[in-house]
């Protein structure tokens, strides 16, 4: 298994589902990380943790990765919410759950 591999596989153990209202403190202070639903969250993370600049960079220009928006917090708030969540300190990178209508 490559480092790689097994960073991923840390990664997936460490990712759950968690209700937005448990992220209002990462969000006020500027540390929650919207990741868009066309994105994986794993090779997210993986590109924040070996400091892939250029992918993060690129994602963020076509506006996939961003700090979250005040009216997607908003949003997710007053939905009561539940997103996928994965710590990699000092952010906290929270994506949509997709609907599988």
């Amino acid at each position: 298994m490559t480092d790689i591999d097994h960073v991923k596989q840390q990664l997936v153990g460490e990712t759950s589902k968690i209700a937005w209202h448990e992220l209002q403190y990462f969000f006020a202070s500027g540390m929650a990380v919207y990741v868009s639903a066309e994105l994986d969250l794993i090779e997210v993370a993986t590109c924040f943790i070996n400091d892939n600049k250029a992918m993060v960079e690129k994602w963020m220009q076509e506006q996939l990765l961003m700090l979250v928006p005040d009216q997607q917090a908003k949003e997710w708030y007053n939905n009561d919410a539940t997103v996928w969540a994965v710590v990699v300190k000092p952010w906290v990178l929270v994506q949509p759950i997709k609907d599988l209508q």
